[in-house]
């Protein structure tokens, strides 16, 4: 029995995609849905400046920038679950995104994890680093239902 989904979402055309799913499915299922968002702040400090020469000044700004934009995307989701008698939680948090998805899945006991793929091959998955591509690979029992653009 499916009773909570888990759906991580970075406001890319896939993941509202695979949020429309996720919503119409909960409805149907009775079931609630957790909207995970992921900040990677690997991926802007590196690009930005030298980790060694990246003062507070410089990190803090883009980090609020960046959870201000997941708020907007996460709560575009919300508002479609409250429109659809949907119930649901936010989970705003920073890290590895593969990581993250696949631990938030296990500490909430999300029965299904739903996702959006922009539908790269295998290999520009594994050289650009697929987020989607990485969950279905990583090792939980959590069944992983993929949305493709």
């Amino acid at each position: 029995m499916i009773s909570k989904i888990l759906i991580p979402t970075d406001g890319s055309e896939a993941a509202q995609k695979a949020a429309m799913y996720a919503v119409d499915l909960a409805k149907q299922l009775k079931a609630s849905i957790i909207v995970l968002s992921i900040i990677d702040k690997r991926s802007f400090i590196g690009q930005t400046v030298q980790a060694k020469e990246a003062t507070m000044n410089v990190i803090e700004p883009l980090e609020d920038y960046l959870r201000e934009a997941a708020e907007g995307y996460v709560g575009e989701i919300i508002e479609l679950c409250n429109k659809n008698g949907v119930s649901s939680k936010t989970v705003i948090t920073s890290g590895h995104p593969v990581e993250v998805i696949v631990k938030e899945a296990a500490r909430t006991k999300a029965d299904l994890i739903i996702i959006g793929s922009h539908g790269k091959s295998a290999l520009a998955a594994a050289v650009l680093g697929s987020v989607t591509y990485g969950v279905i690979h990583k090792d939980t029992k959590i069944p992983v239902l993929i949305i493709r653009r």
